[in-house]
């Protein structure tokens, strides 16, 4: 089933990401965890594409087994930073021959130190959904950044260039985490006063340790509300109590969020099927 006609139903979908592990590695754990976020019953399955692509074939593996396996419609993710359009080409057609017909496109990151590639065929996430578009058969997803992408000189060049994606093919959008809900709902206003009438998923981290957040924060440029910060200071010591109060917290976020008619929710797992069973456990009578 492709991801934008879930998105038209009024009801509440809530999705779950995890990721591959790297080559050669616990791939029987990945798929392992599959099956348990997939008996959550989530509305899809959204799995990641490793940095420069180095997970992409257990990408493909761990869609194919949530989706032909165990039922769960699989969202696989795709960057381009690091890929010529013959390797992209192959990989839309392995999904396609899986019957994968929802891709996440990515430009994905440049790794530390490195120019970007002067001969690349693709330079940013568009260009990748238009190859997609080009190609046929997929519903194609893109990521979009509540506060800014971090590279982005401004709020209206950063909104600017979501317009591009979506009169590139983009049919939805999942947010990067946010921990302050007013950023979303600021943003969502953002993006109608723009003219993008494409339909938004909110990304939800837990975040259940503490010692993540620094580098959560600095990778996503996510800002933290006070009230955050002084449950990391409280319980981050204090690991069972820092993992309930992630899972509070998030909770709350998603409340707030259904309460005010944001009706996509996606949990960024971390790979931690009992995180998110808690989450859907808490909020069991509101997801119906």
């Amino acid at each position: 089933m492709k991801i934008n006609d879930i998105l038209k139903s009024d009801k509440v979908s809530v999705s779950c990401e995890l990721f591959p592990p790297k080559h050669g590695s616990g791939l029987a754990g990945a798929k392992s965890v599959v099956r348990q976020m997939a008996e959550l019953g989530p509305s899809f399955i959204s799995v990641t594409y490793g940095a420069g692509g180095g997970t992409s074939e257990n990408t493909v593996i761990l869609a194919d087994e949530a989706q032909n396996a165990c039922g769960v419609p699989a969202l696989a993710h795709l960057t381009c930073v690091s890929s010529g359009r013959e390797k992209i080409r192959g990989v839309l057609a392995e999904l396609a021959s899986h019957k994968i017909e929802n891709i996440l496109a990515l430009r994905g990151d440049i790794p530390d130190g490195s120019p970007f590639p002067e001969n690349a065929d693709f330079h940013h996430a568009c260009d990748l959904m238009k190859e997609i578009r080009d190609y046929g058969g997929f519903c194609i997803g893109g990521a979009c950044y509540p506060e800014g992408h971090p590279e982005s000189e401004s709020l209206q060049k950063d909104m600017e260039s979501l317009k591009i994606k979506a009169d590139c093919g983009c049919q939805f959008l999942t947010t990067q985490m946010f921990f302050d809900n007013n950023i979303l709902y600021n943003f969502l206003y953002r993006m109608l006063h723009n003219g993008i009438d494409v339909p938004v998923v909110a990304g939800i981290m837990p975040v259940t340790d503490g010692r993540q957040i620094a580098r959560i924060c600095k990778l996503s440029g996510t800002a933290l509300p006070a009230r955050f910060h002084a449950i990391v200071d409280k319980f981050s010591k204090n690991p069972a109590a820092m993992n309930q109060a992630g899972v509070a917290y998030a909770t709350e976020q998603i409340i707030d969020l259904i309460a005010n008619d944001v009706r996509h929710i996606h949990i960024y797992t971390m790979n931690k099927p009992d995180i998110a069973g808690r989450i859907m456990s808490n909020l069991s009578e509101i997801f119906k």
